[in-house]
C-alpha cells in the first residue's frame, strides 16, 4: 500500500445520557471513522476516551478543519474538545438524514433513553417532537423485555422477522407490558411471535406519543441504536404502510449531522478551527457548579476548568455568565475572577 494523503477532514460529537458518539467526514460528506460508546455519567472522560479511540481508528494524516457538538452535554463537550459550532440534536438529526436521503421528509428516531420524530420540507425542519419521560417509547423498553425473555436483544430482530404475526401486546407502559408479555406466553404465544409484538407495541407507543396529529410522509429515515432492530423497521413499515430507510451509520447520526454542520459553517466563513486537537483526551479537565444568587431565578451555573483556569460557563437564563466569559476572553489584560 502507498502512503496515505493528508485528507482534510471535520469531526461531530453527539454526547447524550446513554452514549457518546464521535464521527470524523471528509469534503465529501463520507465517514472515515466512528465510534460508540457509553457515557456512564461521565461525558467528559467519555468524550476524552472517544477522542484516544477515534485517532487510533482514523486512516492516515487527517487534517481536522472543524467541529461541531450536540446532544444534551454539547456545550459541555464544545469546551472540551474546542468546538466551533454547538447545535440541538434536532437540527444535527436532521442534517445528517438529509445527506443520507436528500428529499426525507420524516426522520423517526429512537434511542436507550429518549425518542424523537422530526419532520421536513425542502430539508427545513418544520416541526419536531420528543419524549425522555416515557421508558415505553424507547429502547429500554425493548431491553428490559429481552432481559425477562432471556434472548439477547441483538437477536431480537431475527426472531422477530420469522413470525406470522405478532401477539397483541399492551405497550404504554413497561410493568404492563410485562405482565401482558407473560399471558401470552401462559396461553401458548411462540418467542418469535411476542417479540415481534413487541417490537409493534413499542412503534404503537412511539407514533401515539409522538405522532399524534402529525402526517408522516416519505421518505422515511430511521435512526438510533433501535433501527438495529431489523423487526422495529418491519414493524414500522407494517404501522405506516411505506419504506422505511435505515442509515449505514444509524447509532451515529448526530455526530455525522454535527461534522457536517462543521463543515457547512467553517467553508463559509473560511476561519480557523478552535479544534484542541486530539491531545485534548489527556486534559485534566474539572467541573463544579454554583448559584448565581443575582436575581429571583437564581439559577444553577454549571463552571468547567482546566489546570485551575476557567474555560466556560453556562446555565443562566440571561446568559449573563456566557457574556461575561466572552468578555474575559476579550480583556486578556484584566485579572479573572475565581468565581
Amino acid at each position: 500500500m502507498g502512503d496515505h494523503i493528508k485528507e482534510d477532514a471535520f469531526l461531530g460529537i453527539d454526547v447524550g445520557s446513554v452514549s457518546t458518539n464521535l464521527a470524523v467526514i471528509n469534503v465529501k460528506g463520507e465517514v472515515l471513522a466512528y465510534i460508540y460508546r457509553r457515557t456512564q455519567g461521565q461525558p467528559i472522560k467519555a468524550v476524552q476516551q472517544g477522542l484516544k479511540e477515534l485517532e487510533s481508528e482514523l486512516p492516515g494524516d487527517i487534517s481536522i478543519l472543524g467541529v461541531g457538538t450536540t446532544g444534551s452535554a454539547r456545550y459541555l463537550s464544545g469546551v472540551v474538545v474546542g468546538a466551533d459550532i454547538v447545535k440541538n440534536e434536532i437540527t444535527a438529526h436532521a442534517v445528517a438524514a438529509g445527506h443520507v436521503a436528500p428529499e426525507v421528509r420524516t426522520v423517526l428516531e429512537i434511542g436507550g433513553q429518549d425518542s424523537k420524530i422530526i419532520l421536513l420540507k425542502d430539508g427545513i425542519v418544520v416541526d419536531f417532537a420528543m419524549n425522555s419521560v416515557c421508558a415505553a417509547g424507547t429502547g429500554s423498553f425493548l431491553d428490559h423485555q429481552s432481559a425477562r425473555l432471556g434472548i439477547p436483544i441483538e437477536e431480537f430482530g431475527d426472531y422477530a422477522l420469522k413470525a406470522d404475526e405478532g401477539a397483541q401486546i399492551a405497550g404504554r407502559c413497561s410493568v404492563f407490558a410485562e405482565s401482558d408479555m407473560i399471558h401470552k406466553q401462559q396461553v401458548g404465544y411462540g418467542l418469535e411471535e411476542i417479540i415481534y409484538g413487541l417490537c409493534q407495541a413499542l412503534v404503537r407507543n412511539y407514533l401515539n406519543n409522538l405522532a399524534k396529529g402529525k402526517d408522516l410522509l416519505g421518505p422515511l429515515v430511521f435512526q438510533g441504536g433501535v433501527a438495529a432492530n431489523s423487526g422495529m423497521k418491519r414493524a414500522f413499515e407494517a404501522a405506516l404502510n411505506t419504506e422505511v430507510i435505515i442509515p449505514k451509520y444509524y447509532n451515529v447520526m448526530g455526530a455525522i449531522g454535527a461534522a457536517l454542520l462543521a463543515h457547512e459553517s467553517m467553508m463559509f466563513e473560511e476561519r480557523k478551527t478552535n479544534f484542541k486537537g486530539f491531545a485534548a483526551a489527556d486534559f485534566n479537565y474539572k467541573t463544579s457548579s454554583f448559584s448565581c444568587g443575582c436575581c429571583e431565578n437564581n439559577c444553577e451555573i454549571i463552571k468547567i476548568k482546566v489546570d485551575d483556569k476557567v474555560l466556560a460557563r453556562w446555565g443562566g437564563r440571561c446568559g449573563k455568565w456566557e457574556l461575561d466569559q466572552a468578555n474575559r476572553r476579550r480583556d486578556t489584560s484584566g485579572v479573572s475572577s475565581s468565581v
